[in-house]
């Protein structure tokens, strides 16, 4: 007797990661065809590499490879602005964002990185010479870029960091450590935010002892290590690392001149948190789509889960949930392409969209019961990275004291 004719053995094969393109109130029905193409070859590729970064997420495997053909594919523009860079409108960066997260999480976070972080702070304060030498090989992907704020003792209290650039008759030494840094060992180049020591410069002049400089850091100069963290439980698919700065010596041209404080760190996370909503909204999508998938696919008690009561209402609780993160996501690109978007509007929209991902993933999860906890069923790596990105760029925590500091005039920081 073979297994399949065992009594209640055989169990049907649900395919529950096909996109649905769930849109109910047709937010994306008319947007300009640049940024549907955009979507479409995130897509793409995105599918393209879905088997490689899922077995890699398994495995706790950074695959360099997709690196590559992200940036083959011109996908780390993320909005940016720039001579040598192609052009992308702030709904077009979103719809990335979404799409590779909606594909698997450790893609947007590699975009995250390489583009959102690294890229836009070459864009934002580097020098001309700095620019020219770096923009093209990080957007191609053919150089990895990490941006190296957050330390071992500063993750929300990050304006507090104690990393230390001091100048030399040849130019700074970096010492310090930093922590969680996407991209930190990959052997490209880091983008070090450390305070200066140097209290030979007034005050009122930038390089002032106290004041925040980031500095371009080849990883392969010396005094420069990095170790990569393991035993993840989120976003297994690409490396953050745990980096030593020893005496880190670099020239004069280090610095990015455009770098003067901590405000201009600010600005870089203030950007990416527009991508962390739109992440979260892909995550969100992937595990609402599934379930609704698996709901029309799975039968129990003679007759398909999606024709029972329950589970229709818990499907319309979870679209209206995904309706609200699309709204919020795409006024953002208005508000953004218009010039009228402020810190505190990215703030909010990073904390409702990871709060509202948690939230549908936890329940797509539960109404597919226990296939829900497969891996090769996306819904519990979605789950598990969604904890990731509603901790980076800003916790829930810190996004509400930003929105509370604007809402009220008062600071409960400190």
């Amino acid at each position: 007797m073979t297994a399949n004719a065992l009594p209640g053995a055989a169990e049907p094969e649900y395919s529950v990661t096909d996109p649905l393109d769930i849109d109910y109130y047709s937010l994306f029905a008319e947007i300009p065809e640049a940024d549907r193409r955009l979507w479409r070859r995130a897509r793409e590729v995105g599918t393209g590499l879905h088997d490689l970064m899922a077995a890699a997420w398994d495995a706790h495997e950074y695959p360099v490879e997709a690196v590559a053909a992200l940036g083959a594919a011109d996908l780390f523009v993320d909005g940016l602005e720039h001579p040598q860079l192609s052009s992308c409108s702030a709904l077009g960066a979103g719809l990335v964002n979404m799409e590779l997260s909606r594909i698997d999480g450790s893609l947007g976070t590699i975009v995250a990185v390489q583009g959102g972080l690294a890229l836009r702070s070459l864009v934002l304060h580097g020098s001309p010479e700095q620019q020219n030498r770096w923009v093209r090989p990080l957007a191609s992907g053919e150089v990895f870029g990490a941006f190296a704020l957050t330390e071992p003792d500063h993750g929300s209290d990050s304006a507090g960091l104690e990393t230390t650039a001091t100048r030399t008759d040849e130019g700074w030494t970096l010492r310090g450590a930093k922590k969680w840094i996407g991209n930190g060992a990959a052997g490209g180049i880091t983008f070090v935010w450390a305070r200066v020591t140097d209290d030979s410069v007034p005050a009122d002049e930038s390089g002032a002892a106290g004041s925040v400089r980031c500095f371009l850091v080849p990883q392969e100069t010396p005094g420069y290590s990095a170790e990569v963290i393991t035993g993840k439980g989120a976003l297994r698919a690409i490396d953050q690392a745990l980096i030593r700065l020893e005496d880190v010596e670099l020239p004069a041209d280090a610095v990015l001149p455009g770098s003067r404080s901590f405000r201009d760190a600010s600005r870089v996370l203030y950007a990416t948190r527009s991508g962390v909503a739109w992440s979260a909204l892909g995550h969100a999508t992937g595990c609402f789509e599934a379930a609704l998938s698996y709901a029309r696919q799975r039968r129990q008690f003679g007759r398909p889960l999606a024709e029972h009561q329950l589970v229709q209402e818990r499907l319309t609780r979870m679209l209206s949930m995904l309706t609200a993160m699309q709204l919020y996501c795409t006024q953002l690109a208005a508000a953004e392409t218009g010039g009228r978007l402020r810190p505190t509007q990215a703030s909010l929209a990073k904390y409702h969209n990871t709060r509202t991902a948690r939230a549908i993933a936890a329940e797509a999860r539960d109404l597919m019961g226990g296939n829900g906890i497969l891996i090769d069923n996306g819904v519990m790596r979605h789950l598990a990275d969604i904890e990731a990105i509603h901790t980076y760029e800003g916790t829930e925590s810190v996004q509400a004291l930003l929105i509370g500091r604007d809402l009220t005039g008062f600071s409960a920081f400190g």
